[in-house]
């Protein structure tokens, strides 16, 4: 298999940007999803509150591409987003509605109004890029929008989407416990000696020295199964992971063996359009459809320079694959259906049983931090699963479950 397509999406729910080659860092490719749109709520007495803007709930935020000028920064030019608004076939709009808008790749934030943001219950600070930006798009909207920056901030990773969390990743985690071997021998010593401190008060019968043994066996037990719980608990847990502007995680992976299969589906020769899945890394070359729902790390490049992707959770859909792109609005006919197509026989997680599954939600293997893929680059599975990985289950509930096996 190999890397067949690359994608970064500076402004999260417009259209990406495609790339022959990136740069993988923790929270994402450099520059995804930095920046977002708010839909501006009037309220009573001039005050307003600030809607998050997704591409499902806003399909007009599909008629806007977007491109990135990278810095020179031997010449000193600093780099910027250049999006272009595409007016809706069959309509009119008049030369001004179809400029560009030019936005600085990394913003100065000194005077810009910060915004307290919420993701998915997982809060950030923001920062208002005020006029000429949001006037160029609420004019294009048709309503009161405000671009947001995310400056220095990041997001935290709820539930179990994290490598540290995620049963396909929980028992091959093999980092720095967050406890020491030291402290906890410690604890199992101080145990025992307080056990043994309570066995030599001279007693009257057994039953009074059981009776002033147990505590100490209690204790030592407690302290036996709070050792094997800390020790099964890695840094990862420790050093969380974050994301930027993407829902859950820094990058969604996809295969285009899958997407001929859902392509197949579709009367006449319309295919899908991968890009409404919105993936960073597609693949290419997989022996079967929908094998990815089982792979768990996977390599992407040579020995010695290639990099280690920790896939933790399945990407559930939404009627945000239905959008035409040319109309800014639901589709209709053969593409409009794709979800529909999918609910057939992608209803495969347990956790999420009304919604298809198209893709995998993958983090980085912190040793691949600052490593470039391309497109072209090999793509081996290193690991897989027996079981699709269930939405929202956590790694404990897993490890609970299998502490029996052999790696435990």
């Amino acid at each position: 298999m190999q890397i067949n397509q690359l994608y970064t999406y500076p402004i999260k729910s417009l259209r990406g940007v495609s790339l022959s080659k990136a740069t993988l860092t923790r929270t994402g490719f450099q520059y995804d999803r930095r920046f977002m749109l708010l839909k501006v709520i009037p309220g009573e007495d001039g005050a307003h509150t600030l809607k998050n803007m997704h591409v499902p709930d806003f399909p007009e935020m599909a008629l806007f591409t977007t491109e990135i000028v990278y810095p020179n920064e031997e010449k000193g030019v600093p780099g910027r987003i250049i999006v272009t608004y595409h007016p809706p076939q069959d309509s009119y709009h008049d030369d001004k509605a179809r400029k560009m808008l030019e936005i600085p790749l990394q913003p100065d934030i000194r005077g810009l109004r910060e915004l307290s943001i919420e993701m998915h219950q997982s809060p950030t600070t923001g920062y208002d890029m005020g006029n000429p930006y949001n006037e160029w798009f609420s004019e294009r909207f048709g309503y009161g929008v405000v671009l947001a920056y995310l400056g220095p901030h990041s997001r935290r990773v709820l539930g179990s989407f994290a490598p540290g969390k995620s049963p396909a990743h929980a028992l091959e985690t093999k980092t720095k416990p967050v406890v020491s071997t030291r402290s906890l021998v410690g604890l199992a010593v101080l145990t025992l000696v307080l056990n043994g401190v309570r066995v030599s008060v001279p007693v009257q019968s057994t039953r009074e020295a059981l009776l002033r043994l147990w505590p100490g066996v209690a204790a030592t037990v407690v302290a036996g199964l709070l050792s094997y719980v800390l020790l099964r608990c890695s840094s990862t847990d420790k050093e969380e992971e974050s994301i930027t502007f993407a829902d859950t995680a820094p990058y969604l992976l996809t295969s285009e063996t899958s997407l001929d299969e859902l392509s197949a589906r579709f009367a006449g020769d319309e295919r899908m359009d991968m890009t409404k899945f919105r993936p960073n890394i597609v693949v290419s070359g997989a022996p079967t459809a929908f094998e990815e729902d089982f792979w768990a790390e996977l390599r992407v490049g040579q020995r010695g320079s290639a990099a280690r992707l920790l896939l933790t959770a399945n990407c559930v859909r939404c009627q945000s694959i239905n959008v035409d792109y040319a109309t800014g609005k639901m589709g209709t006919g053969e593409a409009g259906s794709a979800l529909k197509k999918l609910m057939k026989d992608r209803r495969v997680d347990k956790g999420a049983k009304f919604s298809p599954v198209f893709g995998r939600y993958v983090f980085l293997d912190p040793g691949s931090d600052k490593v470039m893929v391309r497109v072209g680059d090999k793509v081996d599975v290193l690991r897989t699963m027996k079981e699709r990985t269930v939405y929202g289950q956590s790694s404990l509930f897993k490890l609970i479950l299998h502490s029996n096996t052999d790696r435990v």
